[in-house]
């Protein structure tokens, strides 16, 4: 680690930087960080998790302080794009904090909330304005904001964007934006697309890659538990049961599958809530807020709702279904174990998902730990498997059994039939007693 005062910045900005709590650089800051300073164009590689907002956010303000320059009505002098709401308000929020006795503006804006009101705000101009693609383009056709001011160009999240069919946009935003700009990339992967926007819109710029595609933190502690999908709601409710205290990210593939997970664990006496597409912004923010104040202590969501979010205290991570993309589970993962905290993801498996994690044993280049159930047959090498880990060795088995003594298949045996009833009974008293008391979140 290194510490921020070798890294350039002015004194002014490493009194915020102490006052937020910081004290040492993540390889992410470090490397990029001398380069933007500089004005150099960058393309910068890193997982998710390891302080990109503050790559690129310190060095930005920094430059924008040493430039005392006023923006221009309807304009902004450096533009940020995210690919979701939560990942602009979170971006916008974490620039604020160091913004404190500056004159510095920052502005968001995100579909789903007034777009009268955002163009009200950005009427008088903003320094730093923070955007969706979809929504600035609205702006853009309204004539509510120019872009040709901005000198500078952040593209956050850029594999998701593109994931998320912003491509077609993003070319129609850069075309608008100041020839002569500094432009930075920040994303998890690189695809053949992503190389192409590069090359398109970046100048000779510098590479900086702190992790490789894929690479998990180290602190996150990976198992799975094979079982019928039926069965799954019920093993997640005797999970979260037993540790009412935690806070949890349950992810679903579909809105509608996690709308309906969240209804069943708030029926069985736990604290949920849940983000996705079907919810208005206005939901997800109440959502993520009640997360991090601890009035509830489980979320449900999607991959797309839930991109971006940094709640520090989130100690777990469930996939209640595997997702289709093996990236996604890095990126999904990676809400755990943040600013060098440990964490748990634990992964329930179906027979019809055993491709899906193979995809992401071969991504991570890891074979996770089977922490219960029996391993789908068509899998001859998964006995090896059962006691070699993540990347440091995991999940724990409900109910006070060892790994892998509980079984979800079809065939299960009249034990594991009883075992089964005598679950269901001690689940219903759980709940008549209710979750048990919560602790604040961080």
């Amino acid at each position: 680690m290194t510490d921020f005062r070798s890294l350039g910045l002015s004194e002014q900005l490493l009194k915020a930087i102490e006052e937020n709590g910081y004290t040492q650089a993540t390889p992410i800051q470090r490397d990029a960080i001398p380069y933007i300073l500089k004005g150099e164009d960058l393309m910068g590689l890193a997982q998710t998790g390891t302080g990109k907002t503050a790559a690129f956010g310190l060095p930005l303000i920094e430059r924008l302080l040493a430039d005392a320059s006023k923006p221009a009505p309807k304009g902004a002098r450096a533009l940020i794009l995210a690919p979701t709401r939560e990942l602009v308000n979170q971006i916008a929020q974490n620039l604020v904090s160091f913004l404190r006795k500056t004159p510095l503006r920052v502005t968001s804006v995100v579909g789903g909330v007034s777009i009268n009101a955002q163009i009200k705000r950005l009427s008088k101009g903003t320094d730093i304005l923070v955007a969706t693609p979809g929504r600035l383009l609205d702006l853009v056709d309204r004539e509510a904001v120019r872009l040709d001011t901005a000198s500078f160009l952040v593209l956050d999240e850029a594999d998701q964007m593109l994931d998320l069919g912003f491509i077609h946009a993003l070319k129609k935003i850069a075309a608008l934006v100041a020839r002569k700009r500094q432009t930075l990339l920040f994303s998890a992967t690189m695809p053949k697309q992503i190389s192409d926007l590069a090359a398109s819109y970046l100048t000779d710029p510098v590479r900086v890659e702190v992790a490789p595609a894929g690479k998990t933190a180290d602190k996150i502690s990976q198992s799975v538990h094979f079982m019928d999908q039926k069965a799954k709601t019920d093993f997640l409710i005797d999970l979260m049961c037993e540790r009412p205290d935690d806070m949890s990210l349950v992810f679903c593939r579909t809105k509608h599958g996690a709308e309906r997970l969240m209804k069943k664990l708030v029926a069985a006496g736990i604290d949920a809530g849940s983000i996705h597409g079907n919810k208005s912004q206005n939901q997800r923010d109440r959502a993520i807020k009640g997360l991090r104040e601890g009035n509830i202590n489980v979320l449900v969501a999607t991959d797309v709702a839930a991109r971006g979010i940094d709640i520090p205290g989130v100690s777990h991570v469930y996939n209640f279904e595997l997702p289709e993309v093996p990236e996604a589970y890095v990126h999904r993962i990676g809400r755990t174990a943040r600013a060098g905290a440990d964490g748990d993801a634990i992964a329930l498996c179906a027979p019809e998902e055993i491709g899906l994690l193979r995809q992401i044993e071969k991504l991570t280049g890891i074979s996770i730990e089977v922490a219960s159930g029996e391993v789908p047959a068509d899998s001859r090498a998964a006995s090896t498997r059962k006691g070699k880990g993540g990347n440091r060795g995991g999940g724990r088995a409900p109910s006070g059994q060892s790994r892998g003594q509980r079984s979800f298949s079809k065939s299960a045996s009249g034990s594991n039939a009883n075992d089964n009833e005598n679950a269901k009974r001690q689940r219903r008293q759980r709940r008549r007693r209710g979750p048990g008391p919560r602790t604040q979140a961080a």
